[in-house]
């Protein structure tokens, strides 16, 4: 874990380099620019950035005091008709605080070229949106009309908000490219940020002094310096995903402005940049976290009955945890704060992340169990590196038992003690403890997951395949399994097993422990294959792993600049079985294999043999990490090209 997060520090460093300044400004479409077959760089870009230019700004009012203007002029340019999804922009808002967060958009213009004149359709009504996407969280959004082939399109955007702990973070790169990318910060003495940047794009950086003044109440005029501070990149390649990331923003180069002090005329400094113990006593010391931990009063009769007769503390954190999972429901809001309270939550059965594992947190240690709420930064949000309050936005349990630590969230209802929600799998959390210290938590699984597979076949003369699979899934493998299965019908699920392994029938269907978490998902079904044998003359030629083979590479890029992430170490067996029918004999048949990959980090084995018309296949694949270092990828890559090139060898049976 140390290795992973020193590779993201690497890629957290940019370096800076000179660049020309340039005046761009909305409204200045040429015909020139409409012509444009393509990029001149990336010729199969489908769309590209032709500026980005944003500006943050304080403003003063005598009512609310400094807030935060952020403006953002874009132009973009169309080549393809898979670019037509640039013509949508959405801006997401805050209004919880006071006043609230706005975010308005102006300018919003389409131009095509039409008959050799430029044709402008401006942004109707119809083509504005307010989404509501939680309790305190809106969304506005615009989508452009008239796009076609060619089109080039601008809008200005501008947020207003009264929060200046974080300055909105400026993206230099995108899905698509950025010929030009300009963010301006304009800061008032009065405060200091630290200023982080991520990702490889490399960009300049220049700053002046500004003279200020406001006027405040009574008229009394204040005089202050600003900070001018501007950031410069341009020909800005598009991000590329790569299969297996974690979080793409992760890496997409952008600068992140974070509050680390402030003093105002005639106060004290105030100091934000805190270390990890500062981050945590201020989380702790909020009533909506610290407070709501020590409540009890509301499930003390419940819990006293729950913990009858409960003995051990196993026990009693087992019965715990399934009472919070059951009665409890999630309203997908994540936060290490309480919106309503756990009171409220309980008698209304639903919560926030915070309310329903702070809830657990407090059911367990009146029961005596030593538990300590885990902060952590879900998959979306991104990794936690530096100390922060807005580093985290997730919260779980942890259950200290002398050397080893429990992990568990209630969020969700198939979730296990150290069988986490995916999301929340992301790198490192951080433990709180009642004295005020705290302590990294690795939240990455160490144990390999397996998937047990039994397939019993029979091959007939006309090359049909028919037999049985008797799947058995455990830990993380079961967890995706109820999670899929469960939110759907059987029918669709069925739809979506017959489309994963083309050309199977499935017959008689069942599934075993669907709800009971103590034990693995067993999944039987019965099956016939058409087309698994290919018959030319008098031979058959089969592929002993059948519709489970892997026909492709996993990994096709030439470079990998990402860590490859599993998500959790697993384990894939399977054992086949099969009976060829009479008349035939075997004249070629594969050879076993064994290959172990460089510092342990995965291996499989491929072992085959035969008893006369009976043949046994044994293949296991072992990944044992989670998070893999893109300095393996050559490794991993030629790893699954031999998977592949075992699996695409055949067994050839001749006709007697």
């Amino acid at each position: 874990m140390k290795n992973h997060k020193l590779l993201i520090l690497v890629i957290l460093t940019s370096v800076y380099t000179g660049f020309s300044q340039k005046k761009m400004e909305l409204g200045k479409v040429t015909i020139e620019e409409l012509k444009e077959k393509m990029h001149s760089i990336d010729t199969s870009a489908v769309a590209a950035v032709l500026f980005q230019v944003g500006r943050t700004y304080f403003e003063y009012s005598n009512a609310n005091g400094f807030g935060l203007i952020t403006e953002i002029d874009t132009k973009i340019k169309i080549y393809k008709k898979e670019g037509y999804g640039n013509a949508s922009h959405a801006y997401s808002y805050f209004t919880g605080g006071f006043p609230s967060e706005t975010v308005t958009f102006s300018k919003a213009i389409t131009y095509n070229l039409v008959d050799g004149k430029i044709q402008k359709t401006k942004l109707k009504s119809e083509g504005e949106f307010t989404e509501n996407r939680s309790k305190n969280w809106y969304r506005k959004k615009i989508i452009l009309p008239d796009v076609n082939v060619g089109s080039i399109l601008e809008y200005k955007v501008v947020i207003r908000s009264p929060h200046i702990l974080t300055l909105p973070e400026w993206y230099f790169q995108k899905e698509i490219p950025v010929n030009y990318s300009k963010f301006t910060t304009g800061i008032p003495e009065f405060y200091n940020y630290n200023v982080r940047s991520k990702g490889f794009i490399s960009f300049s950086t220049t700053s002046e002094i500004n003279n200020k003044n406001i006027q405040s109440l009574g008229n009394q005029n204040l005089d202050y310096s600003e900070t001018l501070t501007k950031y410069v990149a341009e020909n800005v390649p598009a991000i590329k995903d790569e299969v297996f990331v974690n979080n793409i923003d992760n890496y997409t180069s952008s600068i992140i402005h974070e509050l680390s002090g402030r003093k105002m005329p005639q106060s004290f400094y105030e100091n934000f940049a805190y270390d990890w113990e500062g981050v945590i006593k201020k989380i702790y010391d909020a009533d909506s976290f610290g407070n709501e931990v020590g409540k009890t009063g509301y499930f003390e009769k419940d819990i006293d009955k729950i913990l009858s007769g409960l003995v051990t503390s196993e026990e009693k954190i087992g019965a715990i945890f399934n009472y919070v999972k059951s009665r409890m429901n999630w309203n997908n809001n994540n936060s290490y704060y309480c919106d309503e309270g756990v009171r409220k939550a309980y008698i209304d059965k639903t919560g926030n992340v915070a309310e329903i594992n702070l809830m657990l947190v407090s059911m367990l240690r009146y029961a005596g169990i030593e538990v300590n709420p885990v902060l952590l930064s879900t998959r979306s949000n991104g990794i936690t590196l530096y100390p922060s309050r807005t580093a985290f936005n997730y919260v779980i349990a942890g259950v200290e038992n002398n050397d080893s630590l429990i992990l568990l969230d209630a969020t969700h209802k198939y979730t296990l003690p150290n069988i986490l929600p995916f999301n929340a799998l992301n790198w490192v959390g951080r433990i709180i403890r009642k004295s005020g210290t705290s302590a990294e938590v690795d939240l990455m699984p160490k144990n390999n997951s397996k998937d047990i597979i039994n397939l019993v076949a029979s091959i007939d003369n006309d090359g049909k395949l028919t037999g049985k699979v008797r799947e058995n899934y455990f830990d993380y493998n079961a967890y995706a399994f109820r999670e899929r299965y469960n939110a759907i019908n059987k029918e669709s699920y069925l739809e979506q097993l017959e489309k994963k392994y083309p050309g199977i029938e499935i017959g008689e269907y069942e599934v075993l422990n669907k709800t009971d978490l103590s034990k693995p998902i067993v999944e039987n079904y019965s099956f016939t294959h058409n087309n698994a044998v290919e018959i030319i003359g008098d031979k058959m030629y089969v592929s002993p792993m059948f519709f489970f083979a892997e026909t492709k590479n996993i990994f096709t890029q030439e470079k990998r600049e990402y860590p490859i992430d599993f998500i959790f170490p697993h384990q894939d067996k399977y054992n086949i079985s099969f009976t060829i029918p009479e008349g035939y004999t075997v004249e070629t048949l594969p050879q076993s294999k064994s290959v172990g990959m460089l510092d342990g980090i995965g291996s499989f084995k491929y072992l085959i043999s035969n008893n006369e018309n009976q043949f046994q296949i044994v293949y296991s694949l072992d990944i044992n990490q989670a998070i893999v270092g893109s300095e393996y990828y050559d490794v991993l890559k030629n790893f699954f090209k031999e998977i592949v090139d075992i699996h695409s060898e055949k067994i050839v049976l001749k006709k007697l």
